[in-house]
């Protein structure tokens, strides 16, 4: 479900750029020390959105620089780091091993046993960390496991508990930006699950996969969609404007005012066209 809460590129400067990079680099720097070099596998700009979020939002002191990897080699690319690169490291790990526990559960794949062995290395570590958060994806994945058992026709329910789990990885702590942090990801996690039930529609359909559009029996012609989609980034952005955003808000204004649209179109053509995401 993620893949959604990136940059639109073209619409950054240089260096906006660079500090995008910058800090996608950062969080892979951290997954290879804090978790593995292979848990690097499963890293995802929308984590760089998080990082970038609660960097705006309590400007911690960062440490930057620049070298070579195993990934990019010739090339030295520039990083930064900060207690909430390092956050949104785990984060990524955390939700690409329970994904991985989810396929696993659900087609018994070797990929997904394999993933679940490489993502989940370092879990206990993370559970202890942080078990609010990560008992909200497990209620999540549970919950919609379910939902999708009942084959329910009400997209409201499986996306409500999506955007939990997106509230409560906003929240890095309980203080004053935690209600506002909440709303805000509730708003968003319920924009992605939408936004991918919508673009997905053709290849649920097509394999037969649940899809709370489908089971609604909503055709590709239903003249709603967007409204949908637009209420709950409307939601999202309403809460974003709460926050006392200075350092890298064009960015992130960037990712929630285009970027998320210009995703939305690529994965509804890749859909389209046959491209399994």
């Amino acid at each position: 479900m993620f893949g959604f809460v990136t940059a639109n590129w073209k619409e950054l400067n240089k260096e906006q750029t660079a500090r995008y990079g910058a800090v996608y680099c950062g969080i892979c720097r951290q997954i290879r020390k804090r978790s593995s070099q292979g848990a690097r596998l499963g890293l995802s700009y929308d984590m760089a959105f998080l990082a970038l979020l609660l960097m705006s939002l309590y400007e911690p002191e960062e440490t930057s620089g620049t070298r070579s990897c195993a990934l990019h080699p010739i090339r030295p690319r520039g990083w930064v780091d900060s207690p909430f690169i390092r956050y949104a490291a785990d984060m990524n790990v955390a939700l690409a091993y329970f994904k991985a526990a989810d396929d696993w559960q659900d087609d018994k794949a070797v990929s997904a046993k394999l993933r679940m062995k490489i993502f989940g290395r370092n879990y206990e570590a993370l559970e202890d960390r942080y078990p609010r958060q990560c008992e909200a994806i497990v209620d999540c994945i549970t919950e919609i496991n379910r939902l999708e058992k009942e084959n329910c026709a009400n997209p409201d329910l499986p996306a409500s508990a999506f955007g939990k789990l997106m509230g409560e990885l906003l929240v890095f702590q309980e203080d004053m930006w935690a209600p506002t942090l909440r709303e805000m990801g509730m708003a968003l996690g319920r924009f992605i699950y939408l936004a991918d039930a919508m673009a997905d529609y053709r290849r649920d359909k097509r394999k037969k996969k649940y899809n709370p559009y489908i089971a609604m029996g909503i055709g590709e012609n239903y003249g709603h969609w967007d409204e949908h989609l637009v209420l709950a980034m409307g939601r999202c952005t309403h809460e974003f404007e709460k926050l006392p955003l200075v350092q890298d808000k064009p960015l992130l204004d960037n990712i929630l005012y285009s970027g998320v649209w210009m995703n939305l179109r690529r994965k509804k053509q890749e859909g389209r066209d046959g491209i399994d995401q």
